[in-house]
């Protein structure tokens, strides 16, 4: 997930998928305390982009709040 696409994209947009990467990320904490986890890197990689899709969610709310 890049930032510029995440940019181009609407709140509601953005909105689905951070509730897309949480269940992933819940999905992934879950295997790995069952020892079903294959893939370590891609608990960074669902949290990093869980970081991401917040800022840019704030980064949104925060033009709109100072254009009024």
């Amino acid at each position: 997930m890049n930032a510029h696409e995440l940019r181009d994209k609407t709140p509601d947009q953005l909105r689905e998928d951070l509730a897309n990467l949480k269940k992933e990320s819940f999905n992934l904490r879950f295997q790995q305390a069952t020892s079903q986890l294959e893939n370590t890197a891609r608990m960074r990689k669902v949290r990093r982009d869980t970081a991401r899709v917040l800022t840019i969610l704030n980064e949104k709310a925060a033009t709109a709040a100072s254009a009024e």
